[in-house]
């Protein structure tokens, strides 16, 4: 496949700088360096993509487009073409890459191309790809007659040079439709009108655009409860913002920007009415005490500037009904100025949900099987299987604010906020207020889980349930399902809904994971005839295990999942051609590649 290249993306200095101040562990960038067959397929289904580029003075803009799915599309070799309403004359995005290109006039970029960068997004269920690259060409239609004076149909054509699946953490679900925008300017002064700072109250949600200097861009969203962004001046002293950064994958791609470029173009959506804010400015990176000074209760906190702005009535092609907000938002976070005056009311619920331990059984030497009884089922939530449940653990393991932790740097900016992966079943017995995980110990939380004794009694809020990593079958369809260890625990909580006899389940796991084979067979015996399971690495008593795994009828390759299983599998009769995948980053990205020609379904939990 030509526009696959080779080679991985570095990070640079200022993402560098960021995770080591941050004290995050290296590891390698996750981008790839061309459009990825899965950002592509994505991309038909989002109906909103944010794009950002720099206007002549260097400064960052941001704008949100779209309405419905199948405005953004690859075109090949990593061309992507955007055809879609805009505000040809506000819309300062569109003011820089098509450059009053009126009725039909192309905009071409031969040499030294702009950069942009971008984020497709469907807010219905939390996807989203990251997206960067070089505008290529674009024109501007002929003004639509339905839509006011203003709004005109544009064609973009950019190159993809970089894609990343990313953390959809903080998004509360909203339910995109189109309309036909009636742009009309009401301010492009500062300070910011009422009706601005009226949106950022109620905003949930707002796309940010920075850069690397002149070399690349970065689009990315910051979402949280209504008005976690807060207003610090608005006056003859000038506009400024502050918002926390909560805790997400810890690449810091945004924060490694405005280290070396501390420079931020903001786009604010009304999903209510279609108004837009246009923002950018200059950034300033507040971290431990600076931001707890600030924003109490924060680790790390941005602070913009604001150096110009627009606010457009009705300047956006859609709206959006709001749906199931994000179970891992935090309360506002109020300036400590709106503390002293009184302000602070921090929306304290009356009624908080609790998760108690009651069971726990230990599969594996790492990993363990929980069962919690939920004490409000009404405020948590109804869960359903394919879905993850968050659980908060500050109260047992926060530390409270410090500026350095040396015994545990990283917890620096943990909320201690976890989602595991439902992993009971409804026709499987369990009761409505009770729900069960199953996990691997890697980490603090799930360490103190597998100390805990039943007896003791644990109980930690539950913030709520989400996800939608339904598995699906089609009458006279094989659905095929590959799973990386641990990550076959939503399959097992919809294995009772299911025709064991029509899946085909190919397991990767190590040889300590055996004991979760087992007893997965043992729960559900059907499954062991359809599943191919790759073992790497050894285990004490590995020989035993691997003869109690043959008398349960699975197929057992002692080697690791190679592409070629893959391809001997697609090939196979009644087999369907959408795949399921729950694995690690690692696995994921390569069963991406070898499924390209497939549709694939997955859920990443890589927050």
């Amino acid at each position: 496949m030509a526009f696959i290249h080779s080679g991985q993306i570095e990070w640079h200095e200022g993402e560098l700088s960021m995770q080591k101040k941050l004290h995050v562990p290296h590891q390698d960038n996750p981008t790839s360096p061309f459009l990825t067959p899965h950002a592509a397929f994505l991309l038909l289904r989002v109906p909103l993509l944010a794009m950002g580029t720099l206007d002549d003075a260097g400064r960052p803009w941001t704008t949100l487009l779209g309405g419905e799915a199948g405005f953004v599309r690859s075109l090949g070799q990593s061309i992507m073409g955007i055809k879609t309403l805009v505000d040809p004359v506000h819309d300062p995005v569109i003011n820089v890459l098509l450059g009053g290109k009126h009725e039909g006039g192309i905009q071409l970029q031969e040499k030294d191309s702009r950069i942009w960068s971008g984020l497709g997004i469907d807010v219905a269920t939390r996807s989203r790809v990251k997206l960067a690259g070089r505008f290529v060409a674009g024109a501007l239609g002929n003004t639509s007659a339905q839509a006011g004076a203003e709004a005109t149909e544009a064609q973009i054509v950019v190159r993809v040079e970089q894609s990343l699946g990313n953390c959809p953490k903080y998004i509360n679900k909203k339910e995109i439709t189109p309309t036909l925008p009636m742009p009309a300017p009401v301010s492009t002064k500062l300070p910011l009108p009422a009706e601005a700072i009226k949106l950022l109250a109620k905003a949930d949600i707002f796309f940010i655009s920075s850069s690397h200097g002149a070399l690349n861009m970065g689009t990315n969203d910051r979402g949280g409860s209504a008005g976690f962004c807060r207003v610090l001046h608005n006056d003859h002293t000038g506009t400024v913002l502050v918002y926390p950064e909560y805790s997400g994958n810890r690449l810091y791609q945004t924060l490694g920007n405005l280290q070396t470029t501390p420079k931020a173009g903001i786009v604010v959506p009304d999903f209510d009415n279609g108004d837009v804010l246009y923002l950018t400015g200059t950034t300033e990176i507040l971290i431990g005490n600076e931001a707890a000074a600030l924003l109490p209760r924060s680790n790390l906190a941005i602070k913009v500037q604001v150096e110009d702005a627009r606010f457009v009535h009705n300047g956006l092609a859609f709206r959006g009904t709001s749906k199931e907000p994000s179970p891992y938002n935090p309360p506002v976070r109020f300036l400590a100025t709106e503390r002293a005056s009184g302000v602070d009311a921090q929306n304290k619920n009356d009624r908080t949900a609790y998760a108690k331990l009651i069971k726990k059984e230990l599969l594996t030497p790492t990993i363990g099987r929980f069962r919690f009884s939920v004490s409000d089922p009404e405020v948590a939530g109804r869960w359903r299987p394919g879905q993850y449940v968050a659980l908060a653990f500050e109260d047992e393991l926060g530390a409270g604010y410090s500026h350095m932790r040396d015994d545990d740097p990283s917890s620096l900016n943990d909320d201690l906020v976890r989602s595991f992966t439902v992993s009971s079943s409804r026709r499987g017995g369990t009761p409505e207020d009770e729900v069960e995980i199953t996990i691997r110990n890697v980490g603090k939380v799930t360490a103190f889980l597998f100390r805990q004794n039943v007896r003791a009694g644990l109980e930690v809020p539950l913030k709520g349930f989400s996800g939608t990593f339904a598995i699906h079958q089609h009458t006279d369809e094989i659905v095929p399902f590959v799973a990386g260890g641990i990550g076959i625990t939503p399959l097992i909580a919809q294995l009772p809904d299911l025709d064991l006899g029509r899946i085909r389940l190919i397991w990767t796991m190590n040889m300590t994971d055996i004991g979760l084979a087992i007893d997965t067979f043992q729960r559900y015996p059907q499954l062991a005839s359809s599943t191919a399971l790759y073992l790497s690495g050894a285990a004490e008593g590995g020989q035993e295990l691997q003869t109690a795994l043959g008398q349960h009828g699975a197929q057992v390759c002692k080697r690791r999942l190679a592409a070629s299983d893959i391809l001997s599998i697609k090939g196979q009769p009644g087999l369907s051609t959408t795949w399921y995948i729950c694995a690690g980053p690692k696995l994921r990205q390569a069963l991406l590649l070898w499924l390209s020609d497939r549709k694939v379904v997955y859920e990443s939990f890589d927050y």
